[in-house]
């Protein structure tokens, strides 16, 4: 099969995105990232748009963002509150939160790729999972 033929173009348009996508796209912070990508992607030299984040401040950088965000997320973490959540919760309720997980892991996992190396992400992440079982009594 000739894989030219196989490859199908997408519109962005008919693309799903999640909630908030556009206010992040449209902050001034990502706009150093999306004109690499766009650079990128139309073949052009991508060294200014480099050299642009590479004269951003840490905290205006994409992955402070992520960071930051994980640190808000799991700062005051209690798994004791997660469990009293998940029993009271309605179950239309529970399966709106649900719904938002499944791709959480990988993307966490291709963001320390990215960081750290596949060596390290590995280490992390089944370090991560052998402190959860022992956590949660399944080791």
């Amino acid at each position: 099969m000739d894989e030219d033929k196989s490859i199908k173009g997408v519109p962005i348009s008919s693309l799903s995105r999640e909630e908030g996508v556009e206010e992040l796209l449209d902050s001034p912070d990502m706009q150093p990232y999306i004109q690499l990508a766009m650079a990128g992607m139309s073949g052009s030299d991508v060294q200014p748009q480099l050299q642009a984040i590479r004269e951003l401040p840490l905290e205006k950088r994409y992955i402070w963002r992520v960071a930051s965000a994980l640190k808000w997320a799991f700062a005051d973490f209690d798994d004791v509150n997660v469990k009293a959540d998940k029993e009271t919760l309605a179950e239309s309720d529970l399966a709106r939160v649900v719904k938002l997980l499944p791709l959480r892991p990988m993307q966490f996992c291709m963001f320390l790729k990215a960081l750290v190396g596949p060596l390290e992400m590995q280490r992390m992440m089944v370090e991560a999972i052998k402190l959860a079982r022992m956590d949660l009594g399944d080791a």
